[in-house]
């Protein structure tokens, strides 16, 4: 593992082997103490863990000082569905605060859940930053944000109120601005911290593409992306867009908007990806399912890695990863077979 190749793989430079990242499993509590040979009690557990899955980039991301909307604002819990093997984060949903549209044309963002003293958030996130390269030796830690414009808005309404106030996309336009001007600040702040790369991520699409006309993410969610950029770009910072669901119709203006990476789920094409962004954009993901994963064979499982091997191979900047994470019901000789079966053929030749 190497933080050094994951921010070489960021900025397209040539490096020995694919980059490797993963994500939730830290979810697999037994398999993490054996892999790792050590108590999950123990701090340097899931430091050793990740030496072992040989994982040089992480998905981290901090929402800034006034990161809990629940205590300063309206929210709407959607509930958790049950993903770790305990059912710990399983969570039910809760009624949603907004009765009619026009409360939600009437909210305001920044006015419901305020803002910290510019100062003090960026200390805070360079606190976050030393800390998280303290921790974490071996990987890249980005910063970044997670409930941007959409997510933000989903975090608010919940799904029902926010496609009824959809509805009317004008005044959906000054809603979603609120939540564009709150992000703003924080990637201000990013911008003075000593931080090399950021997350943007907003789950602005469905699985099924796009819920809204592509024109009006165009012109009113990514024309806002390429602002909340400019600061970052000034300040020499890499930004990888991230968002669950299925992009590629849009992946191209994302990208035209300033996005120097795509994070993204097995339902959109890794081949796509590679074809008409290899040469420009770092990717992040592969063919690989993690349904495949639970519900199928290695056999299958290994076949994805191949194609992805071999479509990488012809891409500048890939870091390797399961798009739509590994829960914890991947069984344990499955996730051995993918790890070893990983770093066993990561090589670019």
């Amino acid at each position: 593992m190497s933080r050094q190749l994951a921010l070489d793989t960021v900025y397209l430079k040539e490096t020995p082997r694919l980059a490797h990242t993963d994500y939730s499993l830290e979810y697999h509590s037994e398999y993490v103490e054996a892999k790792s040979g050590l108590s999950r009690e123990d701090p340097n557990c899931i430091r050793e863990f990740y030496r072992a899955c040989g994982m040089d980039f992480l998905w981290t991301v901090n929402d800034g000082l006034f990161s809990d909307w629940q205590a300063r604002g309206r929210t709407t819990n959607m509930g958790h569905a049950e993903y770790a093997a305990d059912g710990s984060d399983m969570t039910h949903a809760s009624e949603c605060p907004f009765k009619e549209p026009e409360e939600v044309w009437a909210f305001d963002a920044v006015e419901e859940y305020g803002l910290p003293d510019f100062e003090e958030q960026v200390a805070a996130y360079e606190t976050w930053v030393q800390e998280m390269r303290a921790s974490r030796p071996d990987q890249l830690c980005p910063g970044g944000f997670y409930h941007t414009i959409v997510s933000g808005a989903i975090s608010a309404f919940g799904w029902d109120m926010l496609l009824l106030a959809a509805s009317d996309p004008k005044r959906m336009e000054r809603v979603l601005d609120s939540f564009f001007r709150r992000t703003l600040f924080h990637m201000e702040a990013w911008a003075q911290t000593s931080v090399e790369t950021i997350i943007q991520h907003d789950d602005f699409v469905w699985t099924g593409g796009p819920f809204m006309r592509p024109d009006y993410y165009r012109e009113v969610i990514i024309a806002r992306y390429a602002e909340l950029w400019k600061p970052l770009r000034e300040a020499g910072k890499k930004v990888l867009f991230c968002s669950d669901g299925e992009f590629m119709e849009l992946a191209e203006d994302v990208v035209a908007a300033g996005a120097d990476g795509l994070i993204f789920e097995p339902v959109n094409d890794f081949g796509f990806m590679a074809e008409r962004f290899g040469d420009s954009t770092c990717l992040v993901g592969s063919f690989v399912d993690c349904r495949d994963m639970t519900f199928g064979d290695w056999d299958t499982v290994r076949a994805t890695m191949d194609r992805t091997f071999e479509v990488a191979r012809t891409c500048k900047g890939v870091i390797f990863a399961v798009g739509n994470h590994i829960p914890a019901n991947v069984p344990d000789d499955m996730l051995d077979n993918y790890i070893e079966y990983l770093k066993g053929n990561w090589s670019r030749e």
